[in-house]
């Protein structure tokens, strides 16, 4: 196969010089051509190699969605130079934890978060920032990418490291997965089998690009013909209108991306759209088919991860609830705690082999230990949990650590969330663990009621009695306003408060507080019901 070859600096400068008024996509409507993109880029390489950076040197982009972190991604692919995506949101302790283990020599970031990396406590200087927008603080992001400098250095190595992107950190701290030029070239092949978008499809781009979810489709408009219509962030109110104003045929989704689309309130325009298919991951099985009904489009269910260049299998057969068949270059089997195949329908954990070199991550920046652990006899082992059925299809059960030892038992938290999601007044909610007064665990969700409805702990426990085992049944109940996110829209969980005296107490529960009703907004915490790292 030839999976990775050319890479992205290479695929888009073929492309401006035979299509130069062709549209790479669109930003909020406004058209970004090849050209356009190739000269930013050019310019944003020269700049780069101006200031004395080197090849394998690190930049650091805490940018939004926007045309010019666009023209910066290209840049940095064109010079060889290390792409470090940060979370625009990040801050404090967490942000400063990604800076000094990356160790930037630059970092490009917008105006209103300059000072929100000051703060965090990683030394940098002034001339170490370029920033996006108007002030006089710092060298200016649009005057390198209007001045229209050619570059002249060969492109880097496929195999050479493109960027360091960070986990999603929802249990923990975030490791860095060493990215390659080719891997993230496979994400985009990947992504083409899982979409099955083509030539003249829009794919409706809410994801910002420092997630693989959004970095795995910049290939895309150049190897398939496919226009990438970026918006600014996902918003459950606005997503429908621009999907109409985009024309897009094609939308993604993760975490509860769709539930939360599903509980919007029915409207006479739900069908009025282009859109034929979603694709992506986290589509429980109970909503498959009230989503397709609704919408009217097609449900493509795909699982993979940032270490196995995205996408590792996908559903085009339609089989509900699971996660399809692996791509043609990789292989998936499940093993049980000896490393020995699980039979068919029962779970173990999802292993990756492939015979291509360049579809594994080299490892974890600086982690040789998580990069032991995953990478074992050139197997990816991913610590996630999955069953085969008869037919061969993969069926996804949650992450192996991310469960809770309650009375005996291994409680998948996958499974509490995705029983009390079906709740109709619940829009989103969380499990973990906290600390048992005697023995192991017990169990604490965490609530977000939709929006108009008013959610009673006590009645909500009442209602997952009948559909949870004795075991499973939460002890806590806590009511939030709303949960921090990573990129993808997961919860992260390590930022959720293990406290039992704030929230509704099952055992204790015979004459339950006001506070315990409503929602918490605690002061100090960064978002209602979580607290800092």
């Amino acid at each position: 196969m030839t999976l990775a070859k050319p890479n992205l600096p290479e695929l888009l400068r073929q492309k401006a010089a035979s299509d130069p008024f062709g549209l790479f996509g669109t930003f909020n409507g406004a058209p970004i051509t090849f050209a356009v993109l190739e000269a930013q880029a050019n310019a944003m390489a020269v700049e780069l190699v101006s200031r004395g950076l080197k090849r394998d040197d690190r930049v650091a982009v805490m940018m939004q969605n926007s045309p010019e972190v666009l023209a910066v991604v290209f840049g940095l692919a064109k010079a060889g130079i290390v792409w470090i995506p940060i979370n625009a949101k990040q801050l404090g302790d967490g942000l400063r934890h990604i800076l000094e283990h990356a160790k930037p020599s630059l970092v490009i970031t917008e105006e209103g978060l300059a000072d929100v990396i000051l703060q965090s406590g990683f030394p940098l200087t002034a001339d170490q920032f370029l920033v996006r927008g108007e002030g006089d603080r710092f060298a200016r992001l649009s005057q390198v990418l209007n001045t229209r400098r050619l570059f002249a250095g060969p492109f880097p190595d496929p195999n050479s490291a493109m960027a360091i992107m960070y986990t999603s950190g929802t249990t923990g701290r975030p490791k860095g997965i060493i990215t390659s030029h080719a891997m993230v070239r496979i994400a985009g092949e990947g992504t083409s089998l899982a979409s099955a978008a083509n030539h003249e499809d829009i794919l409706l781009v809410w994801e910002p690009l420092y997630h693989i979810g959004g970095a795995q489709l910049l290939s895309l408009p150049m190897t398939r013909g496919v226009k990438l219509a970026f918006v600014d962030r996902f918003s459950a109110s606005r997503f429908w209108d621009q999907a109409r104003e985009s024309r897009a045929t094609h939308i993604h989704y993760l975490g509860g991306i769709l539930q939360i689309l599903l509980k919007q309130p029915a409207s006479d325009r739900d069908r009025d759209h282009s859109v034929r298919v979603a694709w992506g991951g986290g589509c429980p099985a109970e909503i498959w088919n009230a989503f397709q009904d609704r919408f009217g489009v097609e449900i493509r269910e795909c699982y993979g991860m940032t270490e196995a260049s995205s996408i590792t299998t996908f559903n085009d057969n339609g089989v509900v609830g699971s996660v399809g068949k692996a791509v043609p270059w990789c292989t998936v089997e499940l093993v049980g705690e000896d490393g020995a195949a699980v039979p068919q329908g029962e779970r173990g954990e999802i292993v990756i082999r492939t015979k291509e070199s360049d579809v594994f991550f080299p490892g974890y920046l600086d982690d040789p230990e998580g990069t032991a652990n995953a990478l074992r006899q050139g197997a990816l082992h991913t610590g996630d949990v999955g069953s085969f059925d008869a037919g061969g299809n993969l069926f996804f059960h949650g992450r192996r650590t991310d469960s809770v030892r309650c009375r005996g038992e291994n409680v998948s938290a996958w499974e509490i969330e995705h029983v009390a999601a079906k709740h109709p007044d619940v829009e989103d909610c969380a499990m973990i663990g906290v600390a048992a007064e005697v023995g192991e665990q017990e169990i604490k969700l965490f609530v977000r009621p939709r929006s108009g409805s008013e959610i009673h702990p006590e009645q909500l426990s009442e209602w997952l009695s009948s559909r949870l085992a004795s075991y499973q049944l939460p002890r806590y109940i806590a009511l939030v306003v709303e949960f921090e996110r990573t990129p993808s829209q997961r919860i992260m969980k390590h930022r959720l408060s293990r406290a039992v005296d704030n929230c509704w107490d099952r055992v204790s529960a015979s004459s339950p507080s006001d506070s315990a009703r409503r929602p918490m907004n605690v002061p100090g915490q960064i978002c209602a019901g979580s607290q800092k790292a």
